[in-house]
């Protein structure tokens, strides 16, 4: 089989299967015994060895996610304050945090590891009427994702809390809905009250 066309069954094998199959193992399945006694070149070898994720890069990865995880919390109830917090408390750990977390996660796939430890999590969420919850930004200090919490006032249908999130991809114009709490017929306090 030509090297060529060895090496894009390995990295098409290793793309359909998202990783549960090694490169090594699919060069492995498309040799034949001849060619497997052979010694492969240290191009082929350099190549194969460069299609798997370091451990360390899944480590930094895990680390941010985690880091970012427990700053998204803190962030998020320091906004809520002593009057909102302990009423949406369950419910926002339940329903809405899971999909923040999927949201940061979409984000640290997108850096490669030794990148991530450049991002950082705004430290001061919006009060008052402002919708800022927390933002992630790059090294260059420009925001990657903000997270943001919008009170909606249906009509005849009391208040809720619509939390979302913008990306950089758009400009920071699509909302992206992570869930809606519901408050109740009378005007919600401010934030950080």
């Amino acid at each position: 089989m030509p090297a060529w066309l060895l090496k894009s069954l390995v990295v098409m094998i290793s793309i359909v299967t998202f990783g549960m199959v090694s490169p090594a193992q699919v060069n492995g399945f498309l040799t034949t015994t001849a060619e497997r006694s052979e010694k492969s070149t240290s191009a082929e070898t350099s190549f194969i060895d460069s299609l798997d994720v370091p451990e360390d890069e899944e480590a930094e990865r895990d680390l941010f996610i985690d880091r970012a995880m427990r700053e998204a919390e803190q962030q998020s109830f320091q906004k809520f304050g002593t009057k909102i917090g302990p009423v949406i408390e369950d419910e926002f750990r339940q329903s809405i945090l899971p999909n923040i977390e999927m949201a940061i996660e979409t984000v640290a796939f997108q850096y490669p590891g030794e990148k991530l430890n450049s991002l950082r999590i705004t430290e001061m969420p919006g009060g008052g009427e402002s919708e800022k919850i927390f933002h992630i930004t790059g090294d260059n200090g420009k925001d990657i994702i903000r997270f943001h919490v919008r009170r909606d006032q249906p009509p005849k249908d009391g208040f809720w809390f619509n939390f979302h999130y913008h990306t950089y991809h758009d400009d920071f114009q699509t909302h992206y809905e992570l869930g809606k709490i519901f408050w109740a017929k009378n005007t919600p306090p401010k934030w950080k009250s």
